[in-house]
């Protein structure tokens, strides 16, 4: 899905493209952004609201009403026997708004969907690419950008200590936060890999322990 997508992105939302990967270059964090308590409400992902939203940016949702009409029909005996269905007027019409109510997505421009996360539980990917796929279908985007945080970055989850509410040090490390079953790479993967997109291009981007400003990589 990624090759696709990225193609669909080079060739006709170049300029989408490169705000994106403006917004992926300028995405920094420290040790603190780590530790510090909010999971996926905190700072950390501001960093692309700051560079998208004054491009353009805006969070979108689907809604839509049904329109459901009763159709009748009376049979009539012709002369030669056979049955014929008759039609009757339509009389019975039922509207059921906000039929279609999907999630939002949090940066859409154009033709071209972005999705930042970083600390949720797993399950917000279904939910998410089952907007991804409704947008799609609907013929409301081209392409999708999902950025969420890459395995290896597991190992400075298991070193950084968590901060109380006051910005200090604890004995315990922010992977107590950043579970198993949160959002990163392998779970978005597996769901790819099994389809929940269903057709929808999706380019996906893991962030590693590189981002982190104040970490010393070995």
């Amino acid at each position: 899905p990624s090759k696709i997508a990225y193609a669909i992105l080079a060739n006709s939302f170049p300029e989408e493209l490169k705000e994106i990967e403006a917004a992926l270059l300028a995405f920094r964090i420290t040790k603190r952004d780590l530790g510090t308590q909010g999971g996926n409400k905190s700072d950390i992902p501001q960093n692309f609201s700051r560079t998208l939203r004054p491009s353009g940016w805006v969070e979108s949702r689907i809604q839509g009403d049904l329109i459901v009409r009763l159709h009748e029909y009376d049979e009539q005996v012709l002369s030669d026997g056979k049955v014929q269905k008759v039609k009757r007027p339509d009389t019975k019409t039922q509207l059921i708004e906000a039929f279609t109510d999907r999630h939002k997505i949090d940066y859409v421009k154009g033709r071209v969907a972005f999705y930042f996360e970083w600390n949720s539980t797993k399950e917000k990917f279904d939910r998410d690419l089952h907007a991804f796929r409704a947008f799609h279908e609907f013929g409301l985007i081209s392409s999708v950008v999902i950025v969420t945080r890459s395995d290896n970055l597991n190992l400075v989850l298991n070193k950084v200590p968590q901060l109380n509410k006051a910005g200090e040090e604890t004995a315990e490390t922010v992977k107590a936060k950043y579970g198993a079953s949160t959002t990163r790479m392998n779970k978005l993967l597996y769901r790819l890999n099994a389809g929940l997109h269903e057709g929808c291009p999706v380019l996906v981007f893991g962030r590693t322990p590189k981002l982190i400003d104040d970490w010393e990589q070995t």
